[in-house]
């Protein structure tokens, strides 16, 4: 096996990337771009049923949206099943593998009466031990048959490099199947194989596969491959402290970024749920995070997924993102009905917007008002806002606005001068004003917002709110 250090992520194409196998695939890509590694990408598609080219287009899409880049060619394990098939064989005329005709019902007969016993049922070795004379009939008859990987005696004892030292009794495990009746290499021995021909050198994955590694072990002994170091990482949680799922909301790396997530953003917040800079930082660069990245420091605990700090660490992002960037980034988030809008328009609002948004898509659904007049009105914002002179106040305000500066400072001065004159506060004018403008009670700072919405469009809308409270 080379010296130098090679990794992978062999995700399954069943679904969609999900925010745990995204996590694994960036642990295992900045270990690699930390210590100048190698890391690879494996498409596990064997299970021919339920992967698609569809689900594998979205792990790579996902992938580089996130950054993740990879050396070389993805591999398709698909492609590699005779060789997967031929050291099932090679097991089998060493004699670290034996045919099973044992048919699923004899099994299922063997298990259920065993239901009272205190140990779990495992296979039995019926098989194992059959004569030649037995084995030859059963091979004439044409009986279906599975290759069984024969677990020797002893015990299954290696180092973890999360949960450190780990040992598995040999005992515990069946003799288990590798190779199926249609002739097909199960997912236990393609690994095994795969991992070996790419030279990885670490397994970094999810702790959902601890289960699996005594089996693999096992398999890289009896083929005599040299074993990788293991490092199985705790499963992200839920706020229920339950496996993240479809019940807690989004779970796709697509949907994050549907929503309006910045990548670097996700990518930041995915590394911490399982890994520690080993100081107080949380807002790092990629760079950063490579510069640091040490395996040692990988958590044993599980962490939550809070989306409520995933919000703040994204909101944060953006606002520091330099106004040409941000722009660049709310782009294809532009609905159909604003693509005609051009760039030195949205210029003016960005600075207006960035200050106010979490996602890069509340540019055009919380700034809605900066690109149609509203057509319903706050009503908890009327009531509390639009007094019985209100109406009275605004009226007078029009003919002042159609002919003042609309400029922020002196759109400013004017209002409030205005109100000065009517002997009222300000804030009695400038509320009901963003009303009238918005639909709403929230908005950026009042006065660069009618700078940028234009005299013409302030008057009517005011006109038009005007019309609505009569």
């Amino acid at each position: 096996m080379s010296d130098k250090i090679h990794v992978r992520f062999a995700p399954s194409p069943t679904g969609y990337l999900h925010v745990g196998g995204a996590r694994t695939a960036i642990f295992n890509w900045l270990y690699a771009r930390n210590v100048n590694g190698h890391f690879y990408l494996r498409i596990e598609d064997t299970d021919k049923d339920r992967s698609s080219e569809e689900m594998i287009r979205e792990i790579l899409d996902g992938l580089r949206w996130l950054g993740i880049d990879w050396d070389g060619e993805p591999v398709i394990q698909s492609t590699r099943v005779e060789r997967h098939r031929n050291e099932c064989l090679r097991l089998l005329d060493e004699g670290k593998a034996y045919w099973c005709y044992c048919s699923p019902d004899e099994l299922d007969a063997r298990r259920e009466a065993s239901a009272g016993e205190e140990t779990q049922f495992r296979y039995d070795r019926m098989c194992l031990h059959l004569s030649p004379q037995e084995r030859e009939t059963k091979e004439a008859s044409g009986i279906p048959k599975v290759l069984r990987f024969h677990v020797p005696e002893g015990e299954v004892h290696f180092h973890d490099i999360v949960h450190e030292a780990t040992t598995f009794q040999n005992n515990e495990i069946d003799d288990f199947i590798i190779l199926r009746s249609d002739g097909s290499p199960v997912y236990m021995i393609a690994v095994v194989v795969d991992d070996h021909d790419m030279s990885i050198t670490h397994v970094i994955r999810g702790d959902d596969h601890l289960s699996n590694t005594p089996k693999q072990i096992l398999l890289y002994e009896a083929l005599g491959y040299e074993t990788p170091m293991f490092g199985h990482v705790p499963l992200i949680l839920g706020g229920d402290k339950k496996r993240l799922s479809k019940r807690h909301g989004a779970t796709s790396v697509g949907e994050y970024q549907d929503r309006g997530y910045l990548p670097e953003t996700l990518f930041n917040f995915l590394v911490l749920l399982g890994w520690s800079p080993g100081d107080d930082r949380e807002m790092m660069t990629k760079e950063e995070m490579i510069e640091a990245f040490d395996l040692r420091r990988l958590l044993k605990k599980s962490s939550v997924f809070d989306e409520e700090k995933l919000r703040w660490m994204n909101g944060k992002r953006i606002r520091e993102l330099q106004d040409e960037e941000l722009l660049a980034r709310v782009r294809p988030y532009t609905p159909p009905q604003y693509n005609h809008i051009p760039d030195h328009v949205l210029r003016r609002i960005i600075p207006l917007m960035k200050e106010r948004m979490f996602f890069l898509s509340d540019f055009f659904t919380s700034g809605k008002y900066f690109f149609e007049d509203p057509e319903v009105y706050d009503e908890n914002g009327m009531a509390k806002h639009w007094r019985a002179d209100t109406t009275a106040h605004l009226t007078s305000l029009v003919p002042v606005l159609e002919t003042t500066s609309f400029f922020a400072t002196d759109l400013e001065e004017t209002i409030r001068a205005h109100a000065e004159s009517l002997g009222i506060g300000a804030a009695k004018l400038i509320q009901p004003l963003r009303l009238a403008l918005t639909g709403g009670t929230a908005s950026p700072g009042m006065f660069e917002m009618m700078e940028v919405l234009g005299k013409d469009v302030c008057v009517r809308r005011l006109k038009r709110c005007i019309a609505y409270r009569k």
